[in-house]
């Protein structure tokens, strides 16, 4: 069935336009507007881009299903917009071998929403010692090679690890903090950190992070994306790599956007976070960066934590916030207030993730998958943390009014938000 989504603002990344006009969908790929339609929707002048491509996702099967299952993750995609999840394999067991691969594989094909590529972990149980069969998995459908957060101390594993993961053309996904100095750190160090008596990690750990990566990608030429740039200080040494050419790009989480340090406010731990929020300064630098494309990829980082691990004091709380469903409309906070437009905020959503995984979708040419997820970037709610459909609701916006609404998510060319509904 050849279905027109007709009187639409269409977003398209990959041009940098934004224009009024009409898109068919044909099966599960994009075809001609100009062929005659089995069915038309009027958008009602509504936004229509391509689906959100959410590098960094954690699903916590195996292991802490009560957190977050494939079927909630899925739901909660669909409701924000996002059409295809990249997981984390900080799981419990690590997705460190083909057979655990293969069972998440399974579960996200049957109870999943969305599109779902697996990323598997760099070395056996993120212990940094010794890599994983990096050849295999890569046979067994994971993307890209992580180890999440934990950052590989020893340099000779992670260089022979680079090494070997360039040899089969893999991604690997790294988090840059020098582990010594961020260590038992709760939010940025300063006058706040002071302030509330909190232990507190410089900006500084990122950059000398960030630093003995680029010299590990000088030495071993591997592909490589940084989960998270966070402060201005890392920014020149990621210029600078890219200006001498390597395989490097970047991403950032939404919640370093658009909050910063001071919104911890007294020690709300749905606001602890790791990296921890940044100063005012830092959150302002990066959004410019996003702007310019020095940051290619704004990302999620959606981490469940059930309420047992939040509700305790603030350096003893777990790290992380759900961000599927908030991602978009906290995204649009970046064009409501003028730092981005339309185009470049879906080119760090949709396209450039999509291009550094070598998808064929962030698009809107005709041949594209019918990954899309038509929006009212005007329409405004107060979010309340309990209807959000992750099974987790530890989100930082909680009661606060967010500008956005996503109307209807294509998956394929089938519109889940209708199918989950019915």
């Amino acid at each position: 069935m050849k279905t027109l989504l007709e009187n639409a603002r269409l977003i398209d990344p990959e041009t940098g336009t934004e224009t009024r006009g009409a898109l068919m969908i044909d099966g599960g790929v994009i075809g001609d507007a100009a062929d005659a339609p089995d069915q038309t929707i009027d958008c009602h002048g509504q936004c229509l881009a391509p689906g959100i491509v959410d590098i960094g996702v954690k699903v916590s099967e195996p292991g802490e299903r009560h957190k977050e299952s494939f079927a909630s993750a899925g739901r909660a995609a669909v409701a924000g917009g996002i059409t295809t999840i990249v997981t984390r394999p900080d799981t419990d067991p690590a997705i460190d071998t083909p057979e655990t691969l293969e069972f998440v594989e399974r579960r996200a094909s049957i109870d999943a929403a969305v599109n779902v590529l697996p990323m598997a972990a760099l070395t056996k149980a993120r212990a940094g010692r010794e890599m994983t069969e990096i050849g295999f998995l890569m046979d067994a459908g994971a993307v890209a090679f992580t180890d999440c957060d934990r950052v590989i101390t020893d340099t000779k594993v992670f260089s022979r690890a680079l090494t070997y993961a360039r040899s089969c053309g893999a991604l690997v996904v790294g988090h840059v903090q020098e582990p010594g100095l961020s260590s038992g750190g709760a939010v940025t160090s300063g006058k706040f950190a002071t302030l509330r008596g909190l232990s507190g990690v410089s900006p500084m750990a990122e950059r000398m992070g960030l630093d003995r990566d680029v010299a590990l990608l000088e030495m071993t030429g591997a592909a490589y994306h940084v989960d998270q740039i966070t402060t201005a200080r890392a920014l020149p040494a990621l210029e600078r790599a890219k200006a001498n050419g390597l395989d490097i790009t970047a991403g950032v989480g939404i919640h370093h956007l658009t909050l910063n340090e001071m919104d911890v406010a007294d020690y709300r731990t749905f606001f602890k976070l790791k990296p921890p929020l940044r100063a005012e300064e830092d959150r302002l630098a990066v959004v410019e960066a996003v702007a310019s494309g020095l940051i290619d990829i704004i990302c999620s980082m959606h981490t469940p934590q059930d309420e047992e691990s939040k509700r305790l004091p603030y350096e003893e709380a777990a790290s992380g916030a759900v961000a599927l469903e908030t991602l978009l409309p906290a995204a649009l906070r970046l064009v409501h207030n003028g730092y981005l437009d339309m185009p470049t905020l879906f080119r760090a959503l949709s396209l450039n993730p999509a291009k550094r995984l070598g998808l064929s979708g962030g698009r809107l040419t005709p041949g594209a998958p019918a990954d899309l997820v038509l929006f009212d970037p005007d329409a405004s709610h107060r979010l309340d943390r309990f209807a959000l459909k992750s099974k987790s609701k530890n989100t930082p916006f909680d009661g606060t009014i967010l500008q956005g609404r996503v109307t209807a998510t294509y998956v394929g060319g089938v519109n889940m938000t209708e199918a989950l509904d019915a």
